[in-house]
């Protein structure tokens, strides 16, 4: 959209400040309503690599305004995300809703959340936490802890390279849970560095293992055995979630498990619906074999869903 307002914003969330991207529809547009985009895991900034700016363009075009932002410690945000927890992180997405609603061009009662990945359990904690949610949507979002979601990772990146052989594959994931087990128990880094070191640095555990450092491995620790059952189980707004049929990072049929199960739970309030697309062929980022952006089928069906609720 050639005349939509793109603008460079800060915000804050207690003594964090968080800078971002807010775009609105053209001037004399009447008022719209609004999507908060949240990032994936690590140090994903406002355009969360290159996902969200085709996302943006889109709910630009169909005249949504949207804001996304520099996770803590990233491009001009304040703070260090690996000193957070997921609730940290919930409020600064809280905050940016509170952010765009303040905004005159907005509908603030229809201002909602998307959170892609990791983002995902941001997203529905931060969605737990209010009752004036009229919406949130999670993309690619585990229904299974953190510490599942990434054996699922490192397994499906070990068996899809062929120097792995099967018996570096499984002493590998061996190494990995006994990583998951130190973590449990509150073992520093050095403890964690003594266990890879004694495993012999095994092939392929570079893709768990290459960035982590003793901040990182804080984080971890604190984000493993995230569940996110109790979320989804207490939201009060209708929900759409995304997946990609050949997601290799994320077990779409476990986390549609965990989903079903919760969204059937007899305390679950009768507006929070589920409204559950996977998209054959897809991946991580919804994205077909091949492609670089988005599935078109992907796009419609995001605007479509957001203008029925």
């Amino acid at each position: 959209m050639e005349s939509a307002d793109v603008r460079d914003v800060c915000f804050v969330n207690g003594s964090v400040r968080l800078s971002g991207a807010l775009a609105l529809p053209p001037p004399g547009s009447v008022a719209c309503m609004g999507v908060v985009l949240v990032g994936g895991s690590g140090p994903s900034d406002r355009d969360n690599d290159t996902f969200f700016p085709p996302l943006r363009r889109h709910l630009l075009d169909a005249g949504i305004a949207v804001l996304s932002y520099d996770k803590r410690g990233v491009g001009g945000s304040s703070g260090d995300w690996r000193t957070a927890t997921l609730t940290d992180l919930a409020t600064d997405a809280t905050a940016a809703v509170d952010f765009l609603r303040s905004r005159p061009e907005v509908r603030s009662e229809a201002v909602g959340l998307f959170g892609h990945s990791e983002g995902g359990w941001v997203v529905l904690r931060a969605s737990t936490a209010r009752d004036d949610m009229p919406w949130v949507i999670t993309n690619s979002c585990p229904g299974t802890s953190p510490a599942v979601q990434e054996r699922y990772a490192l397994a499906n990146h070990l068996r899809e390279t062929p120097l792995h052989s099967q018996s570096d594959i499984g002493r590998t994931l061996d190494l990995y849970d006994r990583l998951i087990e130190a973590g449990r128990r509150d073992a520093d880094f050095a403890t964690a560095l003594q266990l890879v070191d004694a495993a012999g640095n095994p092939p392929g555990l570079a893709y768990y293992w290459a960035d982590i450092d003793e901040h990182l491995w804080g984080f971890l620790k604190r984000k493993q055995d995230h569940d996110p059952t109790g979320d989804l189980r207490g939201l009060r707004c209708p929900h759409l979630a995304f997946y990609g049929s050949e997601d290799r990072l994320v077990p779409v049929t476990d986390s549609l498990r965990v989903f079903g199960a919760s969204v059937c739970h007899p305390n679950r309030p009768p507006r929070a619906t589920l409204t559950v697309e996977v998209l054959p062929t897809a991946d991580h980022r919804l994205q077909l074999p091949g492609a670089t952006e988005p599935a078109p089928d992907y796009l419609n069906t995001l605007t479509r869903w957001l203008r029925r609720n």
